[in-house]
Formats: structure tokens, sequence, C-alpha cells
């Protein structure tokens, strides 16, 4: 859970999830062969681990973003956005082989089992460039407190509605994104700046967490479960 100690910084919240939702599972990384092509690396396998109930009910928003902060954030993205549809793949192949049960709300390729043939399905690139795309908007207007309102309304209210998908995943795919950045980018996503990272993802998961509050997810899940 996101710390509600004061004076604790809100950096490191995320960074836990991480740790404990991703940490030591089934990790899936792009590496490049000697070809110059990136693969999948399977390290270890072990259960999917699900947070506990509850474990949203208590989020509290961070504090602000600094100047230094979204500036690290917004540089260290133009880099990986450089490989925005790699990266997609990456962390949604690492997402749904960790946590398998994230794959029911994916029809066309709940069934797939192996990590490989994840990687080649057309729908799954298709939704890895959504959230790519998603996630670009949010850093490009990491100053503009109203756009990132209005994306985070848009997003919370299509996968609480439309999707039925529970807002813990949005928790746990928050510590996959902290995961492969960090693998894949060190030198970019040094510790500095993932604590910048957690900061904003952080951010967000509050905020779509509010969003399913407005539309009374308590209230649909129980009448739909």
């Amino acid at each position: 859970m996101i710390s509600s100690n004061a004076d604790h910084k809100a950096s490191s919240s995320l960074a836990l999830a991480q740790h404990r939702f991703s940490g030591g599972e089934q990790r899936f990384s792009l590496r490049r062969g000697k070809t110059g092509n990136r693969i999948f690396k399977k390290d270890t396998e072990k259960m999917e681990r699900m947070p506990g109930e509850g474990e949203l009910d208590h989020l509290e928003r961070p504090s602000p973003l600094t100047e230094k902060e979204r500036m690290m954030i917004q540089d260290s993205w133009s880099k990986v956005y450089e490989n925005c549809d790699d990266v997609g793949v990456a962390i949604l192949v690492r997402l749904f082989v960790n946590f398998p049960s994230s794959k029911q709300f994916f029809s066309q390729f709940k069934h797939i089992e192996e990590p490989e043939e994840l990687a080649r399905s057309t729908q799954l690139r298709k939704h890895a460039h959504r959230v790519m795309n998603a996630l670009n908007t949010l850093v490009e207007s990491l100053d503009n407190a109203e756009k990132v309102a209005s994306v985070l309304q848009m997003v919370g209210k299509a996968h609480a509605l439309r999707h039925k998908v529970e807002p813990v995943y949005f928790k746990i795919l928050s510590g996959v994104i902290l995961e492969v950045l960090g693998e894949e980018f060190p030198q970019v996503v040094t510790p500095e700046v993932a604590a910048a990272w957690t900061k904003v993802l952080a951010t967000v998961c509050c905020g779509i967490n509010a969003v399913y509050e407005e539309v009374g997810w308590s209230k649909l899940s129980t009448s739909t479960g």
C-alpha cells in the first residue's frame, strides 16, 4: 500500500508495490540477441500473488511533482518513447504472465499462455500502443492539471463502466511499468528518476481510484458480481 506516514515520501510507495507484486515472479525482459532482435527471456516461475482486499481503500494522494521531478520524468520518457511499441509489449507481456488473472478482460488473447505468442498478438500490440499513448499524453501534460484529470477521467470511466476492470490492476500495472523501465533503461531510469516516476504513478493510481469511486464502483461491482 501507499504509505500513510506523512514523513514518508510517496515516491517510495509504488516501488514497494513493485517489490510486493512483481519482484521475484516470472520475469520476461526484452534482451538484444546477437542479431539485434529483441527476445523475451524467462528467468523464474512462481505463482501469481494478488494484493489483499481493501488495499486501495486508503490511498493518499502524493504531494505535487516538483519542477525537477517533472523534467526528469519527461526527459527519461522521451528516451523510452523512442521504443514505444517494444516497451509497451514488454510491459503487457510481463503483466499478463506474472498476473494471468489480468487477461480475463481481454477476450482476444486471454487463452494465450506463452509469452512469445502473446508478444506476437496483433490485439495485444494494439492495446500496448494505446497504453503507451495514454502515458505519453499524461507525461506531456504534467504541467497541466486539467488535462491530466481529463485523461484519468476518460481512462477510469472506460475501465470501470465498459470493461469492468478491478481498480487494483492499475496499481499492479504501475509496479510492472516501474520494473520494466528500470530493467530496460537502467542508465536513464536512475534511482532518483525512478522515485519521480513512482510519485507520478502513485498520483495516477489515486486519480483513477477517485474516478471509480465517483461512478459508484463498489455498488457496480456488487450488483454485477
